[in-house]
């Protein structure tokens, strides 16, 4: 019974790791761009819930109604200012853009909170449990997976059915045809980054509950954000969500057989899957 727990937490926790991953794979998706900042976002996004809730004394989940609007406003203008001017066929710029950027913003976070771990207080909810027989379930924990696949599921069906979503798939498969239809597809990029950082925003805040956080916490985020992203395959969300799952079961299970081998065994699953499937378990596959 003490494995069926564990696989079970490890399946919850992967919806954070899927939450990490989804802005990610979204951004990737639409503009082939690696953001090396994305951990750093995340931890952003968290900061910026912590200085809201303690400015206005708001609840954490709450505190998204503000911090996700100013996460979209900062994606969207770093998009249309920085990073647009760094596409093109060479893939260094934007890496190179966005790992100043990740530096910029972890300076900043420490100058202005201090190196000192914080955590978001949420009440009751972080404790409370759901009990099924042997088999205890944490409600924040469910909380978090349900929202990642809402999230996830959201996103699949703005991309399949609304207008701005097919923009997004028509400029991801050819972005040098859409000018041809109207579309400007650097406001497109523009839009779709300011999305990513919305689901930054999200994950922040889930993750200042579930954990402490602090300035320098942002590469292993995105480590894990890769990991499930490589793991579910490229530019599939649903294959996101399978990536962040398996993450999660592979490091709780390896928790279970030694405790210091819980992130090492997420990171041995993530190279089984790239010698094995480079590719991914679910990559996407194009409609015909």
């Amino acid at each position: 019974m003490d494995w069926i727990n564990a696989i079970l937490q490890g399946v919850l926790v992967g919806g954070l790791f899927a939450l990490f991953a989804a802005g990610l794979s979204l951004i990737f998706g639409v503009m082939r761009l690696v953001n090396l900042a994305h951990g750093d976002l995340i931890v952003l996004g968290a900061f910026l819930a912590l200085a809201v809730v303690t400015g206005l004394g708001l609840h954490p989940l709450l505190s998204l109604l503000i911090v996700a609007p100013v996460m979209f406003a900062l994606g969207y203008g770093l998009q249309r200012a920085i990073l647009n001017r760094t596409l093109g066929k060479d893939l260094l710029p934007p890496l190179v853009v966005t790992f100043g950027l990740s530096i910029i913003i972890q300076n900043a976070l420490l100058e202005v909170f201090s190196a000192d771990t914080q955590r978001l207080q949420a009440g009751p909810m972080e404790t409370a449990s759901l009990q099924m027989g042997a088999i205890s379930i944490g409600a924040f924990p469910l909380l978090t997976f349900i929202v990642a696949v809402a999230v996830i599921g959201g996103m699949e069906l703005f991309m399949r059915r609304t207008a701005l979503g097919r923009v997004f798939r028509a400029t991801s498969d050819k972005a040098e045809i859409v000018p041809l239809m109207g579309v400007n597809p650097k406001q497109v990029f523009a839009i779709a980054m300011g999305v990513s950082l919305v689901i930054c925003a999200i994950a922040g805040v889930l993750l200042g509950v579930r954990t402490n956080f602090s300035p320098g916490a942002g590469p292993a985020r995105l480590l894990f954000a890769f990991e499930a992203v490589i793991i579910g395959g490229l530019g599939s969300l649903w294959g996101t969500l399978a990536g962040g799952v398996i993450l999660g079961v592979s490091q709780a299970i390896g928790a279970k057989i030694n405790p210091g081998f819980q992130i090492l065994a997420g990171h041995i699953v993530f190279l089984a899957v790239l010698v094995v499937r480079p590719q991914g378990l679910f990559p996407r596959t194009r409609d015909k």
